[in-house]
């Protein structure tokens, strides 16, 4: 039979209402997929079962940063959805005094030094300190609100985040109902351990889900899509600092697929997340992957340089590529020295599909400088020129090859002269392979001509 599917109600107020019927079933299928975008889609399914005379569904537990707009709830075609309401009170003395005025209540009188005596009253009101009841002999007496005992917390005030559905029940129901909707402030991000040696390095990916959506989630299907979702409204994530952390081992392997252009992981088990607590799920691991390291510079445009300007040398970690997609994340790279870990550097990297190389910046090298030296200039009204040395100096016990990228003209105008060979890159790069033995140095000269612009 046909399911009827409400992707979205109008809100409209239940206020004095008494819920016939309240979903106390455990979640029996429950799926959560996360964005790295704030933002996570929760699928339920409880079972239902509704009396024809019942007028109302109270849904507790939802949670407390849910999308209402979001919500799609299916029911049994025997079921009509009128309204919709999200509750959620946080219970107060104040909240509670306000929902008993005019019940019943008990009140504790001190009856002498050591000894109280109940009495049952009628309440009538109350401001932040005290309250006025009504005795069951019609006395009207003031009572400190800290004296008065409640029995039960009133169905109006609903202490757990939850929908409250107005229905119309054609007949007796039993059948499953399924929700989804959406939920704010929970993401995740993804961490990767990079550990190099001379030749080979290891690669291990963790992601970390960060849940502060105001929902705990008990053996839950997990997902998560990587990519940049567009959203109608991109409201900036909220920053919450973690109570605690949980580490998930990688006994069994995350699972991946592409599709529509986004990346979706499945981890393989069922995860309990906590509100306002951290897990990290390990997702990848790499070993033996080849890795070539490179040292460049940036250097000055020589048409513009007046002066002796030193410059450091920047190195990477140059990956070819990995055999499967890594969403975004920082790379944290760490080598060893006589046994101990060291931290080389860090990264941010972008959404990498597979195969793509990656170039990671540890730092600056401490033992390699370049100096740019302005040697002569020969300008006129209509060109440029100058005369530019280039000095290296390696203070390693190893031999380094360094890319020299100097920005210039790259116009039929403009002309390059030098003993070491060169060639543009990313367009207007000139680019210099040089390489200096251990503990030397290394000089050439350029000529560079340009004309003037107007």
């Amino acid at each position: 039979m046909k399911k009827t599917t409400l992707a979205l109600i109008t809100t409209l107020s239940l206020s004095g209402s008494l819920f016939a019927s309240t979903l106390n079933s455990e979640i029996k299928n429950s799926s959560l997929i996360v964005y790295n975008s704030n933002v996570g889609l929760v699928h339920e399914e409880r079972e239902l079962s509704l009396k024809s005379s019942d007028t109302n569904i109270l849904y507790e537990g939802v949670a407390s940063s849910i999308n209402t707009d979001s919500i799609n709830v299916t029911l049994s075609p025997l079921v009509s959805l009128k309204s919709q309401q999200f509750k959620f009170d946080s219970l107060t003395l104040s909240k509670l005094l306000d929902a008993h005025i005019g019940k019943k209540i008990e009140v504790r009188l001190l009856k002498n030094k050591n000894e109280f005596k109940i009495i049952f009253a009628t309440l009538l009101a109350h401001d932040s300190h005290s309250s006025i009841v009504r005795t069951v002999d019609y006395k009207i007496i003031s009572v400190k609100n800290s004296n008065i005992m409640f029995s039960t917390i009133p169905q109006e005030l609903i202490t757990k985040p939850s929908l409250v559905w107005n229905v119309d029940v054609k007949e007796d129901v039993e059948d499953t109902m399924k929700l989804d909707y959406l939920i704010n402030n929970i993401t995740f991000k993804s961490n990767y351990i990079l550990n190099i040696d001379q030749k080979r390095c290891q690669l291990k990916g963790w992601i970390t889900i960060n849940n502060r959506s105001g929902k705990a989630f008990k053996e839950t299907k997990l997902s998560l899509l990587a990519g940049d979702i567009n959203r109608a409204n991109s409201n900036r994530p909220i920053l919450y600092r973690a109570k605690t952390m949980k580490v998930m081992s990688d006994s069994m392997q995350v699972s991946h697929k592409a599709y529509e252009g986004y990346h979706f992981y499945t981890i393989p088990f069922k995860v309990s997340l906590a509100n306002n607590e951290k897990t990290q799920v390990k997702f990848i691991a790499k070993e033996g992957i080849a890795f070539s390291r490179e040292y460049s510079v940036m250097l000055n445009n020589p048409l513009y340089m007046r002066r002796q300007i030193n410059s450091d040398v920047n190195q990477y970690i140059n990956i070819e590529g990995i055999d499967r997609p890594l969403p975004k994340g920082t790379v944290r790279t760490y080598s060893k020295l006589d046994g101990q870990t060291i931290l080389l550097g860090e990264n941010n990297i972008a959404h990498t599909p597979k195969n793509t190389p990656l170039k990671l910046k540890i730092g600056k090298n401490f033992d390699v400088k370049v100096t740019q030296t302005p040697l002569s200039r020969d300008d006129s009204n209509t060109r440029v020129v100058s005369n530019i040395e280039y000095s290296l100096k390696n203070n390693s016990n190893e031999e380094k090859t360094v890319e020299l990228l100097i920005p210039f003209n790259t116009n039929e105008n403009s002309k390059i002269k030098s003993e070491k060979t060169y060639t543009f890159t990313k367009g207007n790069l000139v680019t210099f392979s040089i390489t200096v033995g251990a503990n030397s140095t290394e000089s050439f000269k350029v000529n560079f001509k340009s004309r003037k612009n107007g």
